[in-house]
This record gives structure tokens, C-alpha cells and sequence, in this order.
């Protein structure tokens, strides 16, 4: 028997460039899944975990996060993790911006549908249910308060 072996299976160099590519289209990946979009004053609006789906009126509330006439009927704005939408006139709703497919941010609102670019999926404008797949859960709703022109976190 002679002294020391090397491994049974050495790491060549074209494993360790493949190791190497396959981190980085995970990082790229994972950064296409944000928002390039931001709250009032450049900073990313917080998401809410509340039950309530929103388009209350009133005083107070959290921070703002648009103004009503940002807000196009029939359409509606991602603003950080929050999408506000506006599915009727004078009636606003809000929801996660994040897909319950794969958790990609949705990027749009058009024809009061919220569509998800990743992998095509579509959800209603009003309640934030599924109109289209591969998503199958509804975005999760946010609670906003409508102050005026104001559309706030509540």
C-alpha cells in the first residue's frame, strides 16, 4: 500500500465555472423579482399584512403613498410593495405587489387587471383575485385610508 491518494472525483475547472455561472443567474433571477418603483420621498413604501382590503375614507393613517389623480381609473401604480389600484371612480383598493406564484413583484395595472410579468399571471383589480394562472392564491389585500387627494397606509 503507498502513502496518500488524491480525491476519487477532482473538481475541475469547468465544474467550478458552472458552480460559479449558476450563482450568478440565481442573483440575477432574485433581482428581477423587485420593484424599481418607490413610496414618496424615494423611500420604499412598507408592506401591510392587514385582513382589511382598504378604500376606506377618513383622517389619519400611515404614510402616503400616492395622490388620487396618480391613480388611473381602470388602472393603478405599484409603489414599493403595495399596489394601489383604482377599479371604479373614487373607489381605491390595495394589495402586495408581490406574485403568489413565485413572489415576483407585479409590475402593471391595465383593464383593471394586475398582471405579473414573470410568468404571465393576472389578478382582478377590485379584490385581488386570480383571473389568470399560474398563480392560484389572490394577492394578499393592504390596508389604505383615502384622505382627500392623500392615499395613505392605514
Amino acid at each position: 500500500m503507498s502513502g496518500t491518494q488524491g480525491p476519487a472525483h477532482p473538481v475541475t475547472r469547468r465544474t467550478a465555472v458552472a458552480a460559479v455561472g449558476g450563482a450568478g443567474l440565481c442573483l440575477a433571477l432574485t433581482a428581477c423579482g423587485g420593484s424599481d418603483e418607490s413610496g414618496a420621498a424615494g423611500e420604499p413604501a412598507a408592506s401591510t399584512g392587514t385582513k382589511d382590503p382598504g378604500g376606506a375614507t377618513g383622517g389619519g393613517g400611515g404614510k402616503v403613498l400616492a395622490r388620487t389623480a396618480d391613480i388611473p381609473e381602470g388602472g393603478g401604480k405599484v409603489i414599493g410593495d403595495v399596489v394601489v389600484t383604482q377599479p371604479k371612480a373614487g373607489e381605491f383598493k390595495a394589495f402586495s405587489a408581490k406574485c403568489t406564484h413565485q413572489g415576483c413583484a407585479v409590475k402593471n395595472v391595465s383593464d383593471n387587471m394586475i398582471n405579473c410579468p414573470c410568468h404571465n399571471s393576472m389578478f382582478d383589480a377590485s379584490d385581488g383575485s386570480v383571473h389568470k394562472g399560474p398563480a392560484t392564491s389572490p394577492l394578499p389585500p393592504a390596508s389604505i385610508v383615502v384622505d382627500g387627494d392623500s392615499i395613505r397606509l392605514a
